[in-house]
C-alpha cells in the first residue's frame, strides 16, 4: 500500500514516513507544492495525508482538485478544532481527520482503519508471530503450541493492534479506533469489557498475564 504524505512541516513529514515504512507501508513526502495534483498523478497512492495549512494552496484545495480525479482516500491533518474546519474537510471529501500535535499510534490506527474500510486491506501477511505464538488473520485464530483458540472479530483486530505494537503501549484510543473506527458509541468500558473476556478467553490455554494494562494510557503484550 502506498501513502503520499502532504505536509510542508519537514520534520513531521519525516516522522510519518520513518513510521509509516516500519508498519510495512510505501510511503513517499510530497516535495512540489505547487502541484500536489501531479504528485497523486505520478505516485498513485492508496491514501493520502493532506495537511490544511500549505503553501501557495491549502488542503482543501488539492482535496478538490484530486476528488476530480480520483476516490483515493484522504485523511486531513489540521491544527485546527473548530468543527467548521473538520465539517468542511469532509464535505470537500476528506475519509477522516488527524489533529496536531499528532499522537502517532491515534495516527497508525486512523490510517489502518480507512485503509480497511476502503479496500478491506490487511496490514502485512496473514499471520503476526510474537514469541511462540501465531495470530493468524485469515482463519481468525491464535495458535500455540498445543492449542489453537478460535476468536471473535473484535478479539481479533484488538489482538492485531497489540501484534503489531508488541511490547510497546497501546493507546486505548488507538485500539479503539482500530477495532470500532471512530465510532462514536464506543467508549473505554466497551474496550474493558472487551479486553477482559479476552483475557478470561487466553486464560483457558495459560496465556492469562499476555495482555497487561498500563493505567491511563493502554495496553501492552508482556
Amino acid at each position: 500500500m502506498k501513502i503520499l504524505i502532504v505536509e510542508d512541516e519537514a520534520t513531521l513529514a519525516s516522522l510519518l514516513e520513518e513510521e509509516l515504512v516500519q508498519w510495512g507501508y510505501l510511503s513517499k513526502k510530497a516535495s512540489n507544492f505547487n502541484d500536489i495534483l501531479a504528485e497523486v498523478t505520478d505516485f498513485k497512492p492508496d491514501l493520502v495525508l493532506m495537511d490544511v495549512s500549505l503553501p501557495f494552496y491549502n488542503g482543501f484545495y488539492w482535496t478538490e482538485k484530486i476528488r476530480q480525479i480520483s476516490h483515493v482516500p484522504i485523511i486531513f491533518i489540521t491544527s485546527h478544532t473548530e468543527s467548521g474546519d473538520i465539517v468542511r474537510a469532509m464535505q470537500m471529501g476528506a475519509d477522516e481527520y488527524i489533529t496536531k500535535p499528532i499522537d502517532i499510534t491515534v495516527t497508525i490506527a486512523k490510517i489502518q482503519a480507512v485503509l480497511r474500510r476502503t479496500y478491506d486491506y490487511k496490514v502485512g501477511s496473514d499471520s503476526i508471530m510474537y514469541g511462540d505464538l501465531k495470530l493468524n488473520l485469515s482463519v481468525a485464530n491464535l495458535e500455540g503450541k498445543n492449542f489453537v483458540l478460535e476468536l471473535t472479530r473484535t478479539e481479533l483486530l484488538i489482538l492485531e493492534i497489540l501484534f503489531n505494537f508488541k511490547n510497546k503501549i497501546a493507546k486505548r484510543e488507538a485500539i479503539i479506533n482500530y477495532c470500532w473506527q471512530g465510532d462514536a458509541f464506543i467508549d473505554d468500558n466497551t474496550l474493558a469489557v472487551n479486553i477482559a473476556r479476552l483475557r478470561k478467553k487466553l486464560k483457558t490455554v495459560g496465556y492469562d498475564e499476555l495482555i497487561q494494562t498500563k493505567k491511563g494510557i493502554g495496553y501492552y503484550l508482556k
